[in-house]
């Protein structure tokens, strides 16, 4: 395996100048979507729901959405982004004439994934933070965890984009694997709440430990066993860049 070299960063901002041209088009969307969820949610089944683990409804959901979103940005990002730009704009064929090798165009890739769901979950704070829905300073420590989380989600997505043969598949990738996440990580309810083989299950999904990190910032509640959740995302992470390296370079030159 190759390393990538600091020319990464030239694919990183030649995504970001793409992005901040357009930005009219796509912020909206990545904003409004987990607020009128938020709001929606918490509001309306909160209503009917009492306390959970001694917070209001609204107030529970709050670090489970942003760390969902700040997932679904870097899973996008680097599902149907990466594959236009791979197989339809033919940027990085482009890019890899250049002084730029295959491991800095993909590593632009990851760390824009994680920028992206930077943003998104610094929006979605400020936004709960204007609700009066955070507690803690701590939260202001989300932004690096939302930047952590989303070279985890865009490694993993690179690897999945590597290797499927049309944009179709990417269905499978958001149904079989990203939406089960969203309901069943913590971001809605406890874990207690679910079936034994659930709550098993749901301990070691990539999501899990992101939704605990950002649920005790929130909160402000701090604990040892928080290391694990930091933990698992850095491990996860370093194992799906590694691997996507790897993948896309048989990917993109053979």
């Amino acid at each position: 395996m190759r390393l990538f070299s600091w020319r990464f960063i030239r694919m990183w901002q030649r995504n970001g100048d793409v992005f901040f041209r357009l930005w009219h088009a796509e912020v909206p969307g990545f904003v409004a979507e987990p607020v009128l969820v938020l709001l929606a949610m918490g509001l309306g089944l909160g209503a009917y729901v009492g306390l959970v683990d001694g917070q209001k409804y609204i107030e529970f959901i709050v670090p489970g959405i942003i760390a969902a979103y700040a997932m679904f940005s870097a899973s996008f990002e680097c599902t149907y982004g990466t594959f236009f730009r791979m197989e339809y704009q033919r940027t990085f064929d482009a890019i890899i004439a250049t002084p730029l090798n295959v491991e800095d165009v993909i590593a632009g890739e990851i760390f824009w994934g994680a920028t992206r769901s930077l943003m998104t979950g610094t929006m979605i704070l400020v936004v709960a933070a204007a609700f009066q829905l955070v507690h803690s300073p701590w939260a202001l420590l989300i932004p690096p965890v939302c930047f952590l989380e989303g070279i985890m989600f865009a490694s993993i997505a690179v690897v999945f984009t590597s290797v499927v043969p049309s944009i179709y598949s990417f269905n499978y990738y958001f149904t079989l694997f990203v939406t089960p996440m969203f309901f069943f990580s913590g971001v809605f309810f406890p874990l207690s709440s679910f079936p034994s083989i659930v709550e098993t299950i749901s301990w070691v999904v990539p999501l899990t430990p992101a939704v605990r990190l950002t649920r005790a910032l929130v909160g402000g509640e701090l604990h040892i066993g928080l290391l694990w959740a930091l933990v698992l995302i850095l491990v996860l992470g370093a194992v799906f860049f590694r691997i996507a390296l790897v993948t896309m370079r048989r990917r993109l030159t053979t």
